[in-house]
């Protein structure tokens, strides 16, 4: 006989889930019962990694399809690319891959937080309003790998353009110019020297697809990235950009802040 207060826990592990979730968990038999335990077992018992990509092949071909109809926000992720004048197609391959990319940096910071992978693959699955995280997530990265390959002259100059500029550099710049010091992709040599040649402060980061994301990664928080995609779409100014001016290779150099 169940005791009252297990009885009690069972019922508000249940109660935790969507009303059709929990419906469906009741009124399996037996032995599906046990193929469900059998599963949240392993599930659990796996490595952040495995659970991403068990994650991805268990979610992605529905959320796909789900973030695919939500053409409002899709057409502001894209009215913001173009903005930024990035090239980026919102194909279904590309979100299949951001997808799993989601996942596997979901996966990253559950080195820190254990629960964290687990809970966002729910809160995604469950609900609209955490599946327009992927969109966000999408137009963050896309954002950050913009700010990973531009020169620290560019960055400047973009940081100049900004309303706050000292949480633009704390937040966005100096993270990634200190992963470009520590991977040496920009190496800056003589640069307390008032009239050395600063060629590493015009020179554009050289970095492969590959090795871009693994960084991006490295150096944010999925959280991080969302939050940057969100305010992109929220508030059309909440980073200011003027391609022309910020690549223009005519322009005098300033010495870096």
């Amino acid at each position: 006989m169940t005791h009252p207060a297990n009885a009690d826990a069972i019922e508000n592990v249940l109660d935790k889930l969507p009303p059709e979730a929990k419906q469906w968990a009741e009124s399996l038999p037996w032995n599906q019962r046990r193929y469900v335990l059998s599963l949240c077992h392993l599930l659990c018992a796996a490595s952040p990694e495995v659970q991403a990509e068990f994650l991805d092949e268990y979610t992605a071909n529905g959320l796909i399809s789900k973030l695919i109809e939500n053409h409002e926000i899709r057409q502001k992720v894209k009215n913001n690319l173009d903005r930024f004048h990035i090239t980026t197609e919102l194909s279904e391959r590309l979100l299949r891959g951001y997808i799993r990319q989601f996942y596997i940096h979901s996966a990253q910071d559950a080195r820190r937080q254990p629960e964290l992978i687990l809970e966002s693959a729910l809160r995604v699955v469950v609900s609209t309003e955490e599946r327009n995280n992927i969109f966000n997530y999408v137009l963050g990265f896309e954002l950050v790998k913009l700010l990973f390959r531009m020169s620290w002259l560019q960055h400047e100059r973009l940081y100049r353009l900004q309303h706050n500029q000292e949480e633009f550099i704390t937040l966005y710049l100096k993270p990634i110019q200190r992963t470009h010091r520590l991977n040496q992709i920009i190496v800056p040599r003589d640069e307390k020297l008032f009239f050395a040649r600063r060629d590493y402060f015009v020179e554009r980061p050289s970095i492969s697809d590959k090795k871009l994301i693994e960084l991006a990664i490295a150096t944010f928080t999925t959280e991080a990235i969302i939050q940057f995609g969100f305010s992109v779409i929220r508030h059309p100014d909440a980073v200011v950009f003027d391609h022309d001016y910020i690549f223009n290779r005519d322009s005098e150099a300033v010495f870096p802040y």
